[in-house]
């Protein structure tokens, strides 16, 4: 009760920035197990995703083991039931890291709860997703039964690429809990109400048997499958919104490191 509680009230909260449309909720609402494989623009997305997709499913999020550091954060993560992964990162090296997140994933699935793993396990470099070389999405994928009524549901998000809380900001990873602390200053300031608001689109799409089949591939196959599946709408024009509604209009462009970066792909 506590949760669905919470849940509202940051819904509310999040419904004064960000304007969002959901595509294929209908998905979320049928019954069964569900692997939810979204793209990673930004800190922001998971916590779109977390209290709106909990409003049609339970959802057991994986996430990096730095958020449990965080006293407020952890606390909605472990009554979640939120399964940590090592921060590679960071020099650690957990040899174990994939099967605690095939046997989380799997433990969950199986009570019919929705499990959401990012693929590329980081922030977006740019306005495409790249998940490279990582394994936990194909791991989990690989191991599905055929005859598993889990459905593995694709999400492209798109909208937030230029948030704070993203790397279009400043050209590098972006201090969560700096950027958090300072949000909350932006929702008073704007008086709760007048906040502009940032469109956000969370296209799902049921990829189950297509990802099924791609994932008997090795690993950099199916993550170049995922890849084209975010990606098709090509490279994403980057947003910047103004923080309070009193300001003009934001003329901020994309720091070099990342416009360099495109010189390089064309």
């Amino acid at each position: 009760m506590m949760m669905q509680f919470y849940r509202i009230l940051y819904t509310f909260i999040l419904s004064r920035r960000y304007r969002v449309k959901i595509e294929g909720v209908e998905l979320l609402q049928k019954e069964g197990g569900k692997l939810i494989l979204p793209n990673h623009q930004s800190h922001m997305d998971p916590q779109l995703i977390g209290v709106l997709f909990f409003k049609h499913t339970p959802i057991v999020p994986v996430v990096n083991e730095s958020f449990f550091k965080i006293p407020f954060v952890s606390f909605f993560l472990k009554r979640w039931g939120a399964i940590p992964v090592a921060q590679f990162d960071k020099g650690n090296r957990d040899p174990n890291v994939l099967q605690n997140i095939f046997a989380g994933a799997n433990a969950a699935l199986d009570e019919g709860k929705s499990v959401i793993i990012y693929p590329s396990g980081q922030l977006q470099d740019l306005g495409i997703e790249k998940i490279k070389n990582k394994q936990a999405a194909h791991t989990v994928v690989s191991n599905l039964f055929d005859e598993s009524d889990v459905r593995v549901l694709g999400v492209r998000v798109s909208g937030l690429w230029g948030s704070t809380f993203s790397k279009a900001w400043k050209g590098q990873q972006p201090p969560f809990l700096q950027r958090f602390l300072r949000g909350i200053g932006y929702f008073f300031a704007n008086l709760i109400f007048l906040s502009p608001k940032r469109n956000v689109v969370l296209e799902i799409v049921d990829i189950t048997d297509e990802a099924k089949e791609q994932s008997k591939n090795d690993r950099r196959t199916f993550n170049i499958y995922l890849e084209e599946f975010y990606n098709v709408n090509g490279i994403e024009e980057v947003s910047y919104i103004r923080h309070f509604f009193w300001a003009p209009k934001t003329r901020r462009k994309l720091p070099q490191n990342i416009v360099d970066a495109y010189k390089k792909m064309s």
